[in-house]
């Protein structure tokens, strides 16, 4: 079997090494897998590019990148089907072209990596370097799409994720595909008859690298975390509940069915309520009406927090005039203990398709996507929403939904001033797929990179408590009325990549750049 013409001959071999990585890449995240795969997920893609030109390493880490993402973004051909009333095979046909977008990112890793070592550059060093920048790339080019960047396979690994507050996720991803090479080569260098003592040195270099790389991340791991919970222990603390209602999607926004969605959240609110002076959370779009109308349902919702005496966040859907139009906005509202609006947000980062459709006029047959929801207009920007009289004073950094995968978000937020984060989403839309358990996943990340407790409060899981190290203290299940309880703490202190942001990623582009430079002018002198 080959694709594409002899001069990029794939043969079955080279297919199923990298429908393999595919598989093993998919494996890594939830809700199916483990995220230990992902240290050996690309051993068998690296060996399948032996031997192959940049174009035939495009192919087969196409192939790669194409089955992975099938496994981790199945879900979104249910989302559209089931709520955007798209037909099955359509919806099929939307999930796929995205995963043949994403696996762009891996055939150019692929097509890279076969580039440089033809050129002398190690794939050890070229690896590494090329995954970090293009994982960057795809999670900033056309709006951005960060869902399950490599190093979120490992949110469950406390000790090794806590350099993120260092070098972010990326960082992880970095140390992911470095020892993937360094297993590979170490298992080539076994199974070669040739030129082994020549080899050895180098592999031994290689080995000791890898290791010393794991010794860091352990090392630095295990450091933070006691040096963090010794923090925590002094630091002032304040009671919150969740309140995760578990409202079907299908009738949400039935206007006969509004009041028995704000039953049910005061029923939730007052068996769960903290202590006064506490912060009740309820999820995005709890309210399925506009809060801002003064009508006998905002006044139901603004008598809670005078009745326990706790501030109460939630979100709600707002609008704006414009003119002769009405501007709608995706918004969470912070009410006092004496039930007045403290402040609001309006999210940032809207999700295209999802509550905007990008150049409509030239895709008008799109908007079943967003039917129902309407087109959102973007908040201005990241500004925490402040709880007064509290001490040290409270600062809560917003995150709506899609917006809790944003390393961004985060650190915006806490060199604005946040000490607490708090995710509200709705997952409903993604039913008992997979997608729910890797959106828990990424958000812990937010709480490490910033050393700040996150609280998740979600109309349907997972709901949870997350501390600054990444423990995930408390969580709720799917499909399931539920309330958590907990303590949340507040840390005073600025990490390196909340001040400085992608500095690591930065310092990768520009070696990969320096080494490409050095190849081409290595190759000019040979030509020469």
């Amino acid at each position: 079997m080959i694709i594409a013409g002899e001069r990029s001959a794939i043969d079955r071999r080279t297919i199923s090494l990298a429908l393999l990585s595919g598989l093993l890449l998919f494996l890594s995240f939830p809700k199916f897998g483990t995220g230990l795969l992902a240290w050996i997920a690309f051993v068998p893609l690296l060996w399948a590019l032996q031997a192959k030109t940049p174009y035939q390493g495009f192919l087969t880490g196409f192939l790669t990148g194409f089955s992975a993402y099938i496994g981790i973004i199945y879900w979104i051909a249910y989302v559209v089907v089931h709520y955007g009333y798209l037909p099955l095979p359509v919806g099929i046909a939307v999930m796929l072209l995205l995963s043949a977008y994403l696996a762009l990112y891996v055939a150019l890793f692929a097509a890279g990596v076969v580039y440089f070592h033809g050129r002398g550059v190690s794939p050890i060093l070229a690896a590494p370097l090329l995954w970090t920048f293009l994982e960057y790339a795809k999670s900033h080019l056309l709006t951005g799409f960060p869902w399950e960047n490599l190093g979120y396979s490992q949110y469950l690994y406390r000790p090794l994720i806590q350099a993120a507050d260092i070098t972010g996720v990326f960082g992880l991803s970095f140390a992911i595909v470095l020892i993937n090479v360094v297993i590979f080569n170490v298992l080539n260098f076994w199974r070669s008859r040739t030129n082994r003592k020549r080899q050895a040195r180098r592999i031994t270099a290689e080995v000791a690298a890898g290791c010393l790389v794991m010794v860091i991340l352990f090392g630095y791991g295990i450091f933070r975390i006691g040096d963090v919970e010794k923090v925590l222990g002094q630091a002032p603390q304040m009671p919150v509940s969740l309140i995760q209602g578990n409202i079907d999607q299908n009738i949400k926004w039935r206007p006969a069915f509004q009041d028995e969605t704000i039953r049910i959240y005061k029923s939730l609110t007052r068996q769960a309520a903290p202590s006064a002076g506490g912060l009740i959370v309820w999820p995005e779009t709890a309210t399925p009406f506009f809060f801002q109308d003064q009508n006998e349902m905002h006044r139901e919702v603004a008598s809670l927090p005078r009745l326990t005496g706790d501030w109460l966040l939630f979100g709600s859907p707002r609008y704006e005039r414009d003119g002769l139009d009405l501007v709608f906005l995706n918004s969470a509202f912070l009410l006092s203990p004496d039930g007045r609006i403290a402040g609001q947000y309006d999210k940032v980062h809207l999700v295209p398709y999802g509550e905007y459709v990008p150049l409509r006029r030239f895709f008008p047959f799109i908007n079943k996507l967003v039917a129902g929801i309407g087109d959102f207009r973007s908040g201005p920007g990241y500004e925490p929403l402040s709880m007064q009289g509290g001490n040290p004073p409270r600062k809560m950094g917003i995150m709506i939904c899609y917006e809790g995968i944003l390393p961004e978000a985060g650190r915006a937020y806490r060199q604005g001033g946040a000490n607490l984060l708090v995710n509200i989403t709705n997952d409903a839309w993604f039913g008992n797929t997979s997608a729910p358990y890797q959106h828990l996943s990424m958000t812990v990340f937010r709480s490490v990179e910033n050393r700040l407790y996150l609280v998740r409060a979600a109309n349907t899981g997972i709901s949870a408590i997350i501390g600054p190290t990444g423990r995930i203290e408390a969580r709720s299940a799917l499909f399931e009325k539920a309330t958590i309880a907990g303590t949340v703490r507040f840390m005073d202190r600025n990490t390196f990549y909340s001040t400085y942001g992608d500095v690591f990623v930065y310092g990768c582009i520009l070696a990969l750049i320096l080494i490409f430079t050095v190849t081409i002018k290595k190759r000019s002198r040979n030509y020469d």
